[in-house]
Order: C-alpha cells, then sequence, then structure tokens
C-alpha cells in the first residue's frame, strides 16, 4: 500500500514523505499541492498538516480536542476560525470577522496559513483520498499516547521525533532526495502525517472528535492519527 503525507513548508512550498507498506519510498517537494499529489497517483491515502474542514461558528472540536491531548505541546494546535473569516479579503477584517463567530480575533500566525489553507482545503474538496493531521498528535499517539518534552525546533525534540518514526518502521535515510534542503522540522513533520496516512488506509487510525462535525461541504472536520 501506497501513502503519502504532506507538510507546508516555506520553500518550496509542500514537501511529501512517501511510504510503501509503511516504510520510507522517496519524498517530494513542490510549490503547488495539487501537483505534488498527482506525482503520487497511487497513494490510497494522503494526509495533509494543514486545516481542511471549516465550520461556520465556534471553534471546531477537533482543535480544542487536540489542544487538550498535547499538554506541553498544545500551542502547537491553533484555533481555526470559521469559514467565513477566511474569504475575508485582509487580516483586519479577517480579525473582525472571527471575532463576531466565535469571540476572539484571528492571530496573525493562523492568517499567514491563509494562502496554503484554501489552497490545500480546495484539494480535500475535491479528493476524497486527503485527511487532515496534525503531527503533533501523530507523534503523540506514536509516543504511547504521551505528549513529547522537547518542541518539534530543539536538538532533542528532532532525535526523539526521529527515534520514534524509526521505531515505527519509518527509517528517514540521511540523503532523501527532493527533500533534502528542506528545513528537518517539516521532513519529521511530513513523515509523521504519512505514518497517520498509512493508519488510515489500514483503517486503524483514531480521529478527533470522535463524535464528528460537519463542514458546510458535508465533510467531516476531523484530525486524524
Amino acid at each position: 500500500m501506497e501513502v503519502l503525507g504532506v507538510d507546508a513548508c516555506g520553500r518550496p512550498g509542500w514537501t511529501g514523505i512517501r511510504l510503501t507498506d509503511g516504510t520510507f519510498a522517496g519524498s517530494l517537494v513542490g510549490l503547488r499541492l495539487d501537483v505534488l499529489i498527482k506525482r503520487a497517483a497511487g497513494a490510497e491515502a494522503i494526509a495533509v498538516d494543514m486545516p481542511l474542514g471549516l465550520i461556520e461558528k465556534g471553534w471546531r472540536a477537533a482543535d480544542l480536542g487536540a489542544r487538550a491531548l498535547l499538554g506541553a505541546r498544545r500551542n502547537s494546535v491553533f484555533l481555526v476560525a470559521p469559514r467565513p473569516a477566511w474569504r475575508e479579503p485582509d487580516y483586519l477584517s479577517a480579525g473582525d470577522r472571527c471575532h463576531e463567530l466565535t469571540g476572539h480575533r484571528l492571530s496573525r500566525q493562523a492568517w499567514a496559513l491563509a494562502p496554503k489553507l484554501l489552497e490545500a482545503r480546495a484539494c480535500w474538496l475535491a479528493d476524497e483520498r486527503i485527511h487532515e493531521v496534525h503531527p503533533e498528535v501523530s507523534f503523540f499517539a506514536l509516543a504511547g499516547g504521551v505528549p513529547l518534552d522537547h518542541a518539534k525546533k530543539t536538538w532533542r525534540g528532532q532525535n526523539a521525533r526521529r527515534r520514534l518514526l524509526a521505531a515505527a518502521g519509518i527509517v528517514l535515510p540521511d540523503e532523501l532526495g527532493e527533500a533534502d534542503r528542506v528545513p528537518v522540522d517539516d521532513v519529521l513533520d511530513a513523515a509523521a502525517a504519512a505514518w497517520s496516512a498509512h493508519r488510515i488506509g489500514l483503517g486503524v487510525a483514531g480521529r478527533i472528535p470522535e463524535m464528528p462535525e460537519l463542514d458546510v461541504e458535508g465533510r467531516v472536520v476531523e484530525i486524524r492519527y
């Protein structure tokens, strides 16, 4: 079984890790997510580290549930604004709309993700193989349900994540191919997404929340792991 895990990164835009039967099978990088996905046409499941399903009002249960699990790593999960906020033309109007619908303003960090969020959402709506994941939730599961002690950009944090992936059969080689120049934390996040994609393909992946919310398009709003 082939799967693909994808993480958004600054350059070139998206990083993918491919697995075949649960083991490393190569990396992909690209400016556009739809093109990267087409290059992995044989993937049975695709896991993307980006919010995909959007609700109309309030905060997503998926984000609140993920934060509750992650303890010290809870701030790695940002609260995703309702769908109408992402349709606004600029940060100030998006913040106003978010405040109207949630009681809180949208952070600048969240708004900076708008282009990639909307790009990934369009792919998700067009392809049922695509699922939303969050790497810290995946690493939480890889660690046996324990939040990791160190952040992903630290030396100890990166080594711990690489060891967890290796213990699960995903041994990342020193020469990755296309992703050789991608920041380490983005590679690790894409690999964690691929681990979750493999679990999705096998039908054993967990989900947050257990009781689903629905997007306006009728798709389930959830984080898989």
